[in-house]
């Protein structure tokens, strides 16, 4: 029988700050369990922590550090550091593993912590569960002797930009004109540098951090004021990155949005063309048809995975690909990163642009997108409600009248304490007018 985790979600531990999962004391444990299961408990072995821009981090960075050096574990702290630049440095720096204090696209309130083993790549269950069994456990300080030490270092981010235009394959960016945000989030100081450096004439927002307003109107999830910026400025695109820089979306020179799906979709094709895919491509559940439908004309393979860029990953290991992805801007291109980098991302479709010779635009309206419409619901429970029999034999039904012109998803975040109903159809309106059905059957159980 397979166990269920308690405290683990879709990517690493994430909740309120002050609730149950996001408290010192909570942390502090985390840091004892990790350390144990991850740092192997002996002296000499070092593990990692990056954080993003929110407040509580400080909190949080100390907690686990005093759980991890309490484990005997020597902690080496980075501070502001985006997510994909802990996994490399993990990887580069020898770690025993990674350590992230983010809460990725959420408000400022909401925390979380996640993990990289010493490869650099999400923890496996198996890893997760063994955290879990040890969380409870009393916690056994090992001998004053054999405690961690811990120590902060100051050159991390001039490594990592390097890495990112060592990445970027002699890509030079004069001649266009980008807008970049932010999301007052970890890549504020390193997303910059990376484009400047590459010779872009660089518009940048987001870039003020003050602990409260990271992801506020901004980034990934909220493109509005990129959009106008973009348009404003008669830049050629725009790049949205979210509060720990692992994922992004663009916007064309038009303002119209491209999502995780169409720029997976543009470099498929671009990197098929070129005999350099090798293999098909990764999405998940949530992945548009559209995507599907425009891969399959051209001959590349497709699979979807669950939700969770870990999972993308996992698919692309054992098919022995390399690119995969979720529409929300996770995307991987294994040969480049051993996670989602949004700005390695963003680096990647520049230089499908430069190479084609087309724009953003031009690239994106490659592939049809079949409307999707997402309705969120707040419940205490939402992996009860998502298994909910009623619920589920309505979006049977749905799920049949749609036949291979849409579908229906129906799924409890990994992320928070929300259900979410998706449905998709080659009109709007139809998807709309069901995903509001299947809602109000599931508000009113």
């Amino acid at each position: 029988m397979k166990q269920i985790k308690k405290f683990f979600g879709t990517d690493g531990i994430r909740g309120k700050v002050g609730g149950p999962l996001m408290t010192a004391e909570f942390a502090l444990k985390l840091g004892y369990a990790v350390g144990k299961v991850l740092g192997e408990s002996k002296p000499g072995k070092t593990i990692v922590i990056g954080k993003d821009t929110r407040v509580s981090g400080y909190l949080f960075e100390s907690a686990l550090e005093a759980g991890l050096v309490s484990a005997g574990i020597n902690t080496t702290l980075f501070g502001p550091m985006p997510t994909p630049a802990v996994a490399w440095l993990t990887r580069t720096l020898h770690a025993s593993a990674g350590i992230v204090i983010s809460a990725s696209h959420n408000p400022y309130y909401d925390n979380g912590i996640k993990f990289f083993n010493h490869q650099g790549e999400k923890l496996s269950d198996e890893q997760e569960l063994a955290i879990e069994a040890l969380l409870n456990q009393p916690m056994e300080m090992v001998d004053s002797s054999q405690l961690g030490k811990a120590n902060r270092l100051s050159d991390v981010d001039g490594r990592y930009i390097e890495y990112c235009k060592n990445a970027a394959n002699n890509l030079m960016l004069s001649g266009y004109k980008i807008v970049l945000d932010c999301a007052h989030g970890a890549t504020y100081q390193i997303a910059p540098r990376v484009l400047t450096e590459l010779g872009a004439d660089l518009v940048v927002i987001g870039n003020k951090p003050d602990g409260f307003n990271i992801n506020q109107d901004c980034g990934s999830t909220e493109v509005a004021v990129l959009q106008e910026k973009v348009v404003e400025t008669k830049a050629d695109l725009g790049i949205a990155l979210d509060g720990d820089g692992d994922r992004l979306v663009m916007v064309d020179h038009t303002g119209n949005e491209v999502n995780g799906d169409q720029l997976i979709f543009l470099v498929a094709k671009h990197l098929h063309a070129n005999n350099r895919l090798n293999g098909g491509v990764v999405g998940t559940l949530m992945s548009n048809q559209g995507m599907e439908k425009a891969l399959a004309d051209l001959g590349i393979p497709f699979e979807r995975a669950q939700v969770g860029d870990r999972y993308v990953h996992q698919k692309l290991h054992k098919n022995n690909w390399i690119l995969g992805g979720e529409s929300s801007g996770h995307i991987l291109n294994l040969d480049l990163a051993t996670t989602g980098d949004g700005i390695i991302s963003a680096l990647m479709v520049l230089n499908v642009m430069m190479e084609s010779g087309q724009s953003l635009k031009e690239l994106a309206d490659e592939m049809p997108v079949f409307p999707q419409v997402m309705i969120n619901i707040q419940h205490p429970e939402p992996k009860e409600l998502a298994a909910d029999d009623a619920l589920n034999q309505a979006a049977d039904e749905v799920d049949k009248s749609l036949g291979d012109q849409g579908r229906v998803l129906i799924r409890p975040s990994g992320t928070e304490p929300k259900l979410r109903i998706m449905v998709e159809a080659v009109e709007q309106d139809v998807a709309q007018q069901h995903a509001e059905n299947l809602s109000k059957i599931a508000r009113e159980l």
